[in-house]
């Protein structure tokens, strides 16, 4: 089976105390989803909101220790009917929040952009990855929402996350956004720039990290987990990055403990010295492609 990468940007901040802090968090704020995608993996955990409360503490815990706050792993944020209540409050205590979404549920959302993100990923190949018909309707919802958006400061990427794999229907996409959004527009090394605060994103599609995966092949291996980014799960359950779709790596619990003793406990100790040795030492890592190095990243193949 052919394998699938891709690369995530390194962004490394200086906390409060002057050491360095992990520039991101995906705290994931329900991992319900309306859809069912091809490429996704799913989840067997059991279905939950994230209370206003439950969130009010975590991010009580991961403020000063996270800079980027993405309100997603698994889920459709914009199902959690406290979304923008939660975008509020992520930027009150210092946050920068950023969503992430299949943009079905956007035409009855707008109170989100009052809510000021700092960045909205809309995930366009989730429309072909669903078999969905009527790209018309859906781009027309998207682009409504992403235009006004655009206009009140919001960074909106259109993402296609799909060459290599249900990508039949990307021009299609494309002109329906034209339509909306006139052409010519400015090329970018991974898609275009649309307008203001208005970008295409182009990616590879990638295979997601499972224990029932063979391992890869080769040895020289490095991941960016717990260096410049983490994921909470619904539940409080610490994991290393944003790929560990079903919690298969639990470094502790954050409504049990704070960050930095879970980020010191041995486990997790173990884990970020054999990356800095080039070495996976846990199983989901030994079967994740992004951990294999590659000099492919967001090359537009179209």
């Amino acid at each position: 089976m052919e394998r699938r990468v891709f690369r995530i940007n390194l962004f490394i901040f200086v906390g409060l105390n002057g050491n360095d802090m992990i520039s991101r968090c995906y705290l994931e704020i329900t991992n319900v989803c309306n859809l069912d995608c091809l490429f996704c993996p799913k989840t067997d955990r059991a279905k939950r909101l994230m209370s206003p409360e439950e969130f009010d503490a975590l991010t009580d815990k991961l403020k000063d220790e996270v800079r980027f706050l993405y309100f997603h792993l698994m889920g459709e944020p914009f199902l959690h009917p406290q979304l923008a209540q939660f975008v509020r409050s992520a930027r009150h205590k210092g946050f920068v929040p950023v969503l992430t979404t299949n943009g079905t549920l956007l035409p009855q959302s707008e109170e989100v952009i009052d809510a000021a993100p700092h960045k909205i990923q809309i995930s366009l190949h989730s429309q072909e990855g669903n078999g969905k018909e009527n790209p018309e309707a859906y781009i027309a919802g998207v682009m409504e929402f992403a235009q006004k958006a655009a206009a009140q400061g919001v960074i909106v990427v259109l993402r296609l996350w799909n060459q290599g794999g249900y990508e039949s229907n990307n021009q299609v996409l494309l002109d329906e956004i034209a339509r909306y959004q006139p052409r010519p527009w400015t090329e970018r090394y991974d898609g275009w720039k649309l307008a203001e605060n208005l970008y295409v994103e182009y990616d590879r599609m990638f295979e997601w990290p499972d224990e029932a995966h063979d391992e890869w092949d080769g040895e020289d291996v490095f991941c960016y987990a717990l260096r410049n980014q983490v994921g909470v799960l619904v539940d409080g359950s610490v994991v290393p990055c944003c790929l560990d779709h079903d919690g298969s790596i639990v470094l502790g619990n954050l409504f049990e403990q704070p960050l930095a003793e879970i980020l010191a406990s041995p486990r997790a100790k173990a884990l970020y010295d054999g990356f800095t040795a080039h070495k996976a030492v846990e199983p989901l890592c030994r079967r994740c492609g992004y951990a294999v190095e590659t000099k492919q990243y967001r090359k537009k193949d179209v």
